[in-house]
């Protein structure tokens, strides 16, 4: 269900819109480029992808429009919903930590962070007692690397049903210290909200600017690299393309969908998102859980 009403900044899609329905100056129709966030924009309940859903992205793919992934999660845990949607070509994964090329699987680009952030956020994750797993890139015996935590928790089975990837159990401290790693494709605390202001002033107080921290659900904290974001992803993927100057509407509901807004000619966002998301997007629709998007992107194409 669409609103009537104008909310702040915000542009909310009427009912009945009549055309061209202009944002900063721009007809939404001529978007070349869908930038999509999964989890509480595309994905409804219980991480589910609607038949709407997908009918509504098929439609688009089929009028020329190129749709790009650009998740969280790993390559592995959002490869179902890309075939589902049938999207192809370079996806954003890992909050813009890789790059891939889909269904190739070529790499186009890789950022790790440093092996001594994901060290210390072991110790914080022991003293304090948080949840804390590491995604550990490629290498001969996991060529799609490998997710590990150190205890099997609630939070473990969690995230296992959520994403579909089970953490291997080990200690992290020794997988960290194998000689020649190279880095972490990035860590993941699961905890409370409490939790997080603290770790996120610990981990700043130590590292600045050279870490990357995002919230990426109500649960989830998640730390990358400096260099990476859904933003400079989405960049990469434009370049390889040769689609730097399309224009690009970007769709998310979270804090780590920001770069990806900011990157993007119009950003578009479900009234369920988080209140800043809401407010740096120019359009919003209906919420995830009735398919929001879904309704927005058959009313404006249709």
């Amino acid at each position: 269900m669409f609103y009537t009403e104008l909310m702040g900044n915000n542009q909310l899609f009427p009912p009945f819109p009549s055309f061209p329905l202009t944002v900063k100056g721009l007809d939404p129709r001529q978007i070349q480029v869908l930038a999509l966030d999964l989890d509480g924009t595309c994905l409804g309940l219980n991480a589910s992808l609607s038949g709407r859903m997908i009918r509504a992205i098929r439609r688009c793919i089929d009028r020329g429009v190129r749709v790009i992934i650009c998740t969280g999660r790993s390559l592995e845990a959002a490869e179902p919903y890309r075939q589902a949607l049938g999207a192809e070509g370079p996806m954003v994964y890992f909050n813009g930590a890789e790059v891939v090329d889909m269904p190739s699987g070529k790499v186009l680009r890789s950022t790790l962070l440093r092996v001594e952030v994901a060290d210390y956020c072991v110790d914080l994750s022991r003293s304090r007692g948080v949840y804390y797993q590491v995604y550990f890139p490629a290498c001969p015996e996991h060529p799609r690397g490998i997710l590990l935590a150190e205890q099997q928790r609630q939070e473990t089975e969690q995230y296992r049903r959520h994403t579909g990837v089970q953490a291997v159990i080990g200690d992290l401290k020794q997988a960290l210290a194998q000689p020649g790693l190279a880095g972490c494709v990035k860590g993941m605390f699961i905890g409370e909200p409490a939790f997080h202001e603290e770790l996120r002033r610990l981990l700043t107080e130590r590292f600045g600017r050279s870490i990357y921290i995002a919230q990426t659900s109500p649960t989830y904290l998640e730390l990358m690299d400096a260099g990476v974001s859904k933003g400079i992803g989405l960049g990469h993927a434009l370049a390889y393309l040769g689609l730097q100057e399309a224009l690009v509407m970007a769709c998310g509901d979270e804090e780590n969908d920001l770069p990806l807004f900011a990157a993007a000619s119009f950003a578009a966002a479900p009234a369920t998102a988080k209140a800043s998301v809401r407010a740096a997007a120019d359009i919003l629709f209906g919420p995830h859980t009735e398919d929001g998007l879904a309704e927005f992107l058959e009313r404006l194409f249709e």
